[in-house]
């Protein structure tokens, strides 16, 4: 059986990495109210499933891209039932066509393995050049859900408070594209 705790409105008591304490240090000095779960490591997406009914809201796609030099990287937010079209991204954004980063670049600029890829990971200094992309239909949504940068624990937050609040407050531009 996959565990996901009850929500928990306090931070964890002992930070699993930098980007997890940078995180909720973000959220009380934004005044960022929000509710987490902890659990087993979600991966998959059916493990997501089970956090998504205990946390009240679908957890977040995010996927880490970049160009084929590997100089120009996107972290890409969207629902987490659409399919990643890169001739769509590439197309949308105008840019030459992108192929999933290296585990290793996923670390060394946004702070997190393989399965805790979040867009919070834009208050890391070393991800100020990191493009922030989302889809119109997230940013449409009430609420927003997604890794605190550990496959282990899940946030969710009022997406104004993200788009208004704690991605300004990290000086990255966010993209926002029209997909439905």
């Amino acid at each position: 059986m996959f565990y996901v705790s009850d929500p928990i409105t306090t931070p964890p008591p002992v930070f699993a990495s930098p980007l997890q304490q940078k995180v909720y240090e973000a959220f009380a000095t934004l005044g960022i109210p929000f509710e987490r779960v902890d659990t087993d490591p979600g991966i998959t997406m059916e493990d997501c499933r089970h956090i998504d009914a205990r946390i009240g809201v679908r957890i977040v796609k995010t996927v880490f891209v970049c160009n084929r030099q590997q100089t120009e990287f996107y972290l890409y937010v969207t629902t987490d039932d659409r399919p990643f079209v890169t001739r769509e991204f590439c197309g949308a954004l105008g840019i030459p066509r992108v192929s999933f980063a290296s585990a290793e670049k996923l670390e060394e600029l946004t702070g997190v393995k393989v399965g805790a890829t979040t867009i919070l990971s834009a208050v890391l200094p070393q991800a100020k050049d990191v493009h922030l992309v989302m889809d119109q239909a997230v940013a449409d949504s009430e609420w927003f859900a997604c890794t605190d940068g550990t496959a282990t624990c899940f946030v969710k937050i009022r997406t104004e408070d993200l788009l208004e609040r704690y991605i300004p407050s990290t000086s990255h531009q966010l993209t926002i594209l029209p997909f439905s």
